[in-house]
C-alpha cells in the first residue's frame, strides 16, 4: 500500500479521509460508511446501503488505531469509545480481518507514524475495566483461579440480562436457524445427557459448572446424583440457591474448587466438561484428561465440550481475548486435544463440530446484550460492556468464518475391550 501525501493547510477530517481512501484502497466493495467527529461521511459507494456505520469520536481514535496497528489496539480504541460501529457489528469484522491482513512496507510505516503522530493524542480512557494482571506460575492452581475469577465475576446480573433462562454460557443446539435461545439451551442440555446416556442413581461430575443448568437438568430430569464443580464463588452461590429453591438439595451439589482438587479413583460413573477447557492449557492437557480418567469407573463416559482453533491459524501472543476477557485462555487444535486424550487412555468413541451453533448463540447474546445496553452498563461499566459485545462479535465471526470450531468429543474408559457403548447412535436422536 502507499499513503497519499496531504496537505499543511488540509483539516483534519479531510487528512483522515486521505488516509483512510489510502488504507482502504484494496477493500472493495465498500460497503460501509466512515462518520467523523464533524458528523461528514465517507462511503459507501455510489448506489450501495451501507451494512454498518463506523464512527470516528475525535480525531485521535485513528491515531490510537493505526500508529501500532494490530488486533489489541483496534480492541483497546473500541472499548475505549474512540470509534463505534452502528449496525451490525459482526459484520464489521471482515474490515477488521483486511486491516490486519495489509502489508505495510517500512516506507508505509514512516509515512504513516509522520502522519498520526501529528494528529492529537485520543482522549483519557474512561473508568471502568481494565486488563487482567495475573500473577504466579501459568496454569497454577492460584493463576487459574485469578483468570477464572477475572472474567466470571464481573456480575451476576449481568449475565443474566443476556443469557438464556438457565444462565447457559456455553454453545446451544440449535434445530434450526430461528429457534429461539432458551430452547435451544434446553436442547443442549438434553443432548448432552443423551449423548453420556445417563441414568438414574448414577454419578455425574460437572467440571466448570458454571451456573449449574446441566447438573440441575440431569439430576431432575435423569435422576443422577449431580455434583458441580467452578472457581467462581458468585456461580456457586448463585447455584446453590436455585438448586434449593427447586428442592434438588438431595441430588445436587455446587463446589467452589479446582479439577484438580477431585479425588478418588472411579468415584464418577460419567463425567462433562462443557466450555471449561479453554482454561486448560496446553502444559496441563496430559494432566486434565489423566484426571478425568483416574476419577472415572470403568467403563465411564466423559463427555468434553470446547472450543478449537483452525491448525493453520496463528493466535497472536497477546491478544486482545487474553488481556481482557479470557487471559491465559488457551485455544489448541482438535487433533491436540484427541491425542492427548487417547494418550492418557481414553477411547473416542464419537467427536462432532457445533460450529455452527455457536455462531448462532454468539449472535443471539450479541443482540440481547445490546438490548439490554443501558441495564447492563447500569450494573457493571460502560468499558465492560464494549468488552463484552466485541469479543462475542468478534468470536462470532471467528466461528462464522472457521477459524474457530466447538467440538464435543464423547470418550470411554475402557473395561478390557467393552466400551459399554451400543451399536448406533438412534437414542441420541430421539
Amino acid at each position: 500500500m502507499s499513503l497519499a501525501k496531504t496537505l499543511p493547510c488540509e483539516s483534519e477530517v479531510e487528512k483522515a479521509t486521505s488516509f483512510l481512501r489510502s488504507v482502504l484502497h484494496g477493500y472493495q466493495p465498500l460497503d460501509f460508511a466512515i462518520r467523523f467527529w464533524d458528523g461528514t461521511v465517507y462511503g459507501p459507494e455510489k448506489g450501495k446501503q451501507p451494512r454498518f456505520i463506523m464512527v470516528l469520536k475525535h480525531p485521535g481514535a485513528l491515531r490510537k488505531m493505526f500508529l501500532r496497528p494490530n488486533q489489541l489496539t483496534l480492541g483497546e480504541a473500541f472499548i475505549h469509545n474512540d470509534y463505534d460501529i452502528e449496525g451490525d457489528l459482526i459484520d464489521a469484522f471482515a474490515l477488521a480481518d483486511y486491516l490486519l491482513g495489509l502489508q505495510w512496507s517500512l516506507m508505509d510505516r514512516l509515512r504513516c507514524a509522520t502522519y498520526l503522530v501529528a494528529l492529537p493524542p485520543r482522549k483519557a480512557a474512561e473508568p471502568g475495566r481494565s486488563a487482567a494482571q495475573l500473577t504466579g506460575s501459568l496454569h497454577s492452581k492460584n493463576r487459574d483461579s485469578q483468570a477464572v475469577t477475572y472474567h466470571y465475576n464481573v456480575s451476576n446480573d449481568f449475565f443474566r440480562l443476556w443469557l438464556d433462562e438457565r444462565m447457559i454460557y456455553s454453545c446451544a443446539y440449535f434445530a434450526s436457524a430461528d429457534e429461539p435461545l432458551d430452547s435451544a439451551q434446553a436442547r443442549k442440555l438434553d443432548y448432552i445427557c443423551r449423548k453420556l446416556r445417563l441414568k438414574k442413581g448414577e454419578r455425574l461430575l460437572d467440571i466448570g459448572c458454571g451456573w449449574g443448568g446441566l447438573i440441575m437438568h440431569a439430576a431432575s430430569a435423569y435422576g443422577v446424583e449431580a455434583h458441580g464443580i467452578t472457581l467462581s464463588l458468585p456461580q456457586a452461590e448463585f447455584a446453590t440457591e436455585r438448586i434449593r429453591a427447586t428442592g434438588l438439595e438431595g441430588r445436587c451439589r455446587v463446589d467452589v474448587g479446582d479439577y484438580r482438587e477431585v479425588t478418588g479413583e472411579g468415584e464418577y460413573d460419567k463425567i462433562a466438561s462443557i466450555g471449561m477447557f479453554e482454561h486448560v492449557g496446553q502444559k496441563r492437557l496430559n494432566e486434565y484428561f489423566a484426571r478425568t480418567f483416574r476419577l472415572l469407573r470403568p467403563g465411564g463416559g466423559f463427555l468434553n465440550h470446547g472450543i478449537a482453533v483452525d491448525a493453520n491459524f496463528t493466535l497472536e501472543d497477546q491478544s486482545f481475548m487474553d488481556r481482557y476477557v479470557f487471559p491465559d485462555g488457551d485455544l489448541l487444535s482438535i487433533s491436540s486435544t484427541l491425542h492427548a486424550a487417547e494418550s492418557t487412555g481414553f477411547e473416542v468413541r464419537d467427536l462432532e463440530s457445533l460450529r455452527e451453533h455457536y455462531a448462532l448463540t454468539l449472535r443471539h447474546w450479541v443482540k440481547r446484550l445490546e438490548a439490554n445496553e443501558q441495564q447492563a452498563r447500569a450494573v457493571t461499566d460502560e468499558t465492560t460492556c464494549r468488552i463484552w459485545r466485541l469479543y462475542m462479535a468478534g468470536s462470532a465471526h471467528g466461528f462464522e468464518c472457521g477459524r474457530l470450531n466447538l467440538y464435543q468429543a464423547l470418550m470411554v474408559k475402557p473395561l478390557g475391550g467393552n466400551s459399554g457403548q451400543p451399536l448406533t447412535r438412534a437414542d441420541w436422536y430421539m
